[in-house]
């Protein structure tokens, strides 16, 4: 196994952890994480890949937003939620570093820019509709 494989895997695993551990605390978010999975195990292991896909986790939190449908308001809600909570954390404690808190308010207000008007919005019941149909 190369070392870049192996790279891409072992990536794809802390992204599974942090993100499954996202999906259950509030304070983390899982979003990111599972993306970052995502994207490892397919650059790393077909079979890994295809497992991923297959989970609860996977259909949950990502399989919408991967297929280019978008994501429910409530996720939308979730991570914006979550980011907003996180940086208030960084900004609070950058209150020496001015500079900091413009870079951090900046990048706050273009990710919920990019929530609101780049992500497309979907019907929160899409994925129990999608279920029946199958």
């Amino acid at each position: 196994m190369n070392l870049k494989r192996m790279l891409y895997l072992m990536l794809g695993f802390l992204g599974l952890i942090l993100g499954g551990v996202g999906a259950v605390l509030p304070l983390l978010p899982a979003f990111p994480f599972l993306l970052m999975a995502a994207v490892c195990f397919g650059k790393s292991s077909e079979k890994l890949d295809r497992w991923f896909r297959s989970t609860r986790l996977y259909k949950e939190n990502l399989e919408s937003y991967v297929a280019g449908r978008g994501m429910t308001t409530a996720t939308k809600v979730r991570i914006m939620a979550t980011v907003t909570v996180l940086m208030s954390i960084g900004f609070v404690m950058m209150h020496a570093v001015p500079v900091g808190r413009i870079v951090l308010g900046c990048v706050w207000v273009f990710h919920v820019l990019y929530f609101l008007f780049g992500v497309k919005t979907i019907p929160g019941g899409a994925r129990d509709r999608r279920e029946e149909d199958a």
